[in-house]
């Protein structure tokens, strides 16, 4: 079955032999041989075979990877080098510049935040190419939720970045009070203005991450 490779093998164990993650497996052998599906199916769980759940430093939430070529690799709202960068992560990487005075980088990949304690994790894990929510309630949110849980139960105090509806709907799963949640409008052009502009979560990160002694995040990307 699914081997991480990390802590999250412990942690997930007997997740992969229930009900509905076999269907889940199912319905992808199906898809992958049929169809063209997001990410290559080696990346689908690079979130956490990045991002150890004992170095989760912060959570950011998105809906399901990017439906167009060469694109999603595993990390919510990044794409490979040498891709086009998506227009919500522009806008991340204008407030991170308003924040913190971090230049906008030329390209989209994560990667390194993800190796400095961001879990990038998308809702639902795969899609077909060129149908946004295709995959959208065939299991990938239980199991999603599960990790939501995990961190909430386990991790050292961490910050949520819920980015958007979607994103929100998860705050009823963070119970734990020694994490911060922080929320705001998704950083999409159709609704950066209402909040995401000005939300100052980087550096609100950093700071209660400082407070309860932890290494801040490095947002300067590599």
């Amino acid at each position: 079955m699914v081997h991480i490779g990390n802590d999250w093998d412990e942690y997930l164990c007997g997740e992969f032999d229930k009900e509905y993650y076999l269907r889940l497996r199912e319905f992808l052998k199906k898809e992958y041989s049929q169809r063209v599906i997001y990410p290559n199916m080696y990346d689908i769980f690079n979130a956490l075979k990045y991002t150890p759940l004992e170095s989760v430093k912060a959570v950011i939430i998105g809906q399901d990877p990017y439906h167009g070529p060469n694109q999603a690799h595993g990390l919510c709202f990044s794409v490979k080098k040498g891709v086009e960068i998506p227009p919500s992560l522009k806008n991340i990487y204008k407030e991170m510049q308003t924040d913190l005075g971090i230049i906008q980088p030329n390209h989209g990949e994560l990667t390194s935040w993800a190796q400095n304690g961001v879990l990038m994790l998308n809702a639902v894990l795969t899609v077909r190419q060129g149908q946004a929510n295709s995959h959208k309630g065939m299991g990938w949110e239980t199991f999603t939720d599960r990790v939501i849980q995990l961190v909430n139960d386990n991790a050292p105090p961490c910050v949520f970045l819920l980015w958007g509806a979607n994103a929100r709907a998860k705050e009823a799963l963070i119970t734990n009070k020694k994490h911060l949640v922080l929320s705001c409008a998704h950083p999409s052009p159709l609704s950066a203005y209402n909040g995401f502009f000005g939300c100052k979560h980087f550096s609100k990160a950093n700071e209660f991450l400082v407070k309860n002694d932890r290494e801040p995040i490095s947002w300067q990307l590599n």
